[in-house]
């Protein structure tokens, strides 16, 4: 498992109900079972990371986050989960809305587009620039809406979010240690953790 997703599982609190939206291959999902006895479940686009799922005994369904959260009621969940995700969706501020209305807390991570070594490598060759994060060429990368920790922010002003804790981890996920400052963390965090809830409840 990810260290991001051991972040994720700090997050929440044992024994409640849990979505992972874009669950992957089960890992934040079997670990929120065996050490936080969380009820949780999973939505995943891939039908092969599906089925891996299902084998290993996961309750993981297919679905899309564009098109099946609405499917859900208000507040189903205690915590919505979505990894790795959000720039792949194609409309991240409705997912959102979404994300809270089934969900009483939301956790969202994202590579941070902000980071220095992608301005450095666009501004040095002009091109869309490629790291361990942003692995795939521009024409190919399912990553359509990328965005940095401060574009996140003014969104989540913009919708009336609660930001309940945030952080800035490094590409192995590790919390970095500007963490604290906003414009630091988007200048050097390569990963952004966030825990939304709507400022009504």
């Amino acid at each position: 498992m990810r260290l991001d997703q051991r972040l994720i599982a700090e997050m929440i609190q044992p024994g409640t109900r849990v979505l992972d939206i874009g669950s992957g291959d089960g890992a934040l999902l079997d670990y929120l079972f065996r050490t936080r006895g969380c009820d949780a479940q999973g939505i995943e686009i891939d039908m092969q990371e599906v089925t891996r799922s299902v084998a290993h005994g996961l309750p993981v369904m297919h679905g899309d986050a564009d098109h099946d959260l609405a499917h859900y009621p208000r507040h189903a969940f205690d915590y919505v989960v979505l990894q790795r995700t959000l720039q792949a969706v194609e409309r991240p501020r409705e997912v959102l809305r979404q994300m809270l209305r089934i969900g009483r807390h939301a956790i969202v991570s994202f590579p941070n587009f902000g980071h220095w070594q992608l301005r450095l490598k666009l501004l040095t060759t002009g091109r869309m620039p490629m790291t361990a994060v942003w692995n795939t060429s521009w024409y190919e990368t399912p990553n359509i809406h990328p965005c940095t920790i401060l574009d996140f922010l003014m969104l989540c002003r913009e919708e009336g979010y609660v930001v309940e804790e945030w952080m800035a981890v490094d590409e192995d996920g590790e919390r970095a240690p500007w963490r604290r400052s906003i414009r630091l963390a988007n200048l050097f965090g390569e990963q952004a953790l966030f825990l939304l809830r709507r400022r009504n409840g």
